[in-house]
């Protein structure tokens, strides 16, 4: 994999991530990839944020995964900050090259970088194939999830 690259996302990167966003069950009853306004709006108040770290993985100038960093401060855990991972997709022709794992391995680093001391992901209760994947990577199960839409 050494003709891969994982840089910070541009601007320009916006519709390859959201086809990536929408290519599965899930992401395309809430994605949009017909109207990408709301995507560079929210890409735009990102990269105002330094705790924010939205990336891709290139190969041969082709967008091919992409997940989003965030490092959050806090008082918990005396003090400590962590780390939350989100928005980890790998394009379906890429899936099984062992991407996904590059990916999670860069968050792992650059977690380690901002002196994070924990790292933490959500995924789907439905993605069991991403269950396992994480736990192989040595994530565990260790809590139950809430959300709220509003």
């Amino acid at each position: 994999m050494s003709d891969l690259e994982i840089r910070p996302a541009a601007l320009t990167d916006i519709p390859a991530i959201v086809a990536m966003l929408a290519d599965d069950p899930l992401g395309a009853q809430r994605e949009s990839p017909d109207d990408l306004t709301p995507y560079g709006t929210a890409f735009r108040r990102l990269t105002k944020d330094p705790n924010q770290h939205l990336v891709v993985a290139v190969r041969a100038g082709r967008v091919v995964g992409t997940l989003q960093l965030t490092v959050v401060p806090g008082l918990s855990r005396r003090g400590s900050t962590r780390s939350v991972i989100e928005g980890v997709r790998v394009h379906a022709e890429e899936r099984g090259s062992g991407l996904g794992t590059r990916l999670i391995e860069w968050a792992v680093d650059e977690s380690r970088r901002h002196d994070c001391q924990l790292i933490q992901l959500t995924s789907d209760a439905t993605r069991t194939d991403a269950h396992r994947f994480y736990e192989r990577l040595g994530f565990t199960a260790s809590h139950v999830g809430f959300k709220l839409t509003l």
